[in-house]
């Protein structure tokens, strides 16, 4: 690649396409939603690996190459010198390969205290009362309750993520990652952004976070989900009442083990 390259990843609906949308209104730097890559990376894993019958053929080498490219072919036309943020949950549960593939990479790990990021999921749903969301395959049924748990389950939305953010956390490579809490960029946005840029090795770009735009409607609108990805003008903390009933909060509300040193034994920054 030409471009530099780094990775925003963490937990949904925990302020990755904000701050996305943050960044990008640095010219330098190219940042969005979720995109194509990860699910890209994978497909070619699996279709290198040993179910293939022909896959004894590609050394290792070649691997490393191929998925390479993948990313230098859907970045070409970022300019030399530039920066890549390149979002997605996985990437959390990839750092070996992205240590082996981009050394210097840095990768933001976006969290939330969890019972807020089910309750930003359930107002969602709420919101959209004629139409069923993808988030759950498109049912119309279920409860709070029954939507909870399957977001928390091992590959739920939110289960998988957290699992992937410990494991980086108990990772050998958390000299690479940090984590942004959305408390914090939504409250301090001056101070996230500086410490995202030191993080990153970059010069510290004047944002306007009294201007910020991101929206994928069309997106959003064919998974059946509108505003899921819509960024509101001003960066500004919500103040709300929780919709989650109240045994539900007490469940996770102990969950956010980014802020318990203990549960962080390798001393992961966290902003």
């Amino acid at each position: 690649m030409q471009a530099r390259i780094h990775f925003i990843s963490g937990l949904p609906r925990s302020g990755s396409t904000l701050l996305a949308a943050i960044l990008r209104q640095n010219p330098r730097f190219h940042a969005g939603m979720t995109g194509p890559i990860g699910s890209l990376i994978d497909a070619n894993l699996r279709v290198m690996s040993m179910s293939n019958e022909t896959a004894i053929y590609i050394t290792d080498k070649q691997r490393e190459a191929l998925l390479r490219n993948i990313f230098s072919t859907y970045y070409a036309d970022i300019p030399n010198g530039d920066v890549v943020f390149d979002t997605n949950r996985n990437w959390c549960a990839r750092l070996s390969l992205l240590a082996e593939l981009f050394p210097d990479a840095r990768i933001i790990c976006c969290v939330r205290d969890v019972p807020w990021i089910f309750d930003s999921i359930e107002r969602l749903i709420r919101n959209n009362k004629f139409q069923p969301s993808g988030i759950f395959s498109f049912e119309p049924g279920g409860t709070v309750y029954s939507r909870v748990e399957g977001l928390a389950g091992s590959n739920g939305m939110v289960g998988f993520a957290w699992n992937a953010l410990r494991e980086a956390f108990f990772s050998e490579y958390t000299d690479r990652i940090m984590a942004l809490t959305y408390e914090t960029l939504t409250t301090r946005p001056d101070l996230a952004l500086e410490a995202v840029y030191d993080f990153i090795g970059e010069k510290l770009f004047q944002h306007d976070f009294e201007n910020v735009e991101f929206d994928a409607e069309e997106f959003d609108r064919r998974l059946g989900t509108p505003g899921l990805h819509r960024v509101s003008r001003q960066v500004r903390p919500s103040s709300r009442r929780s919709l989650l009933p109240g045994d539900l909060v007490r469940k996770y509300e102990n969950d956010a083990f980014w802020r318990d040193p203990a549960r962080n034994p390798h001393n992961v920054r966290v902003v």
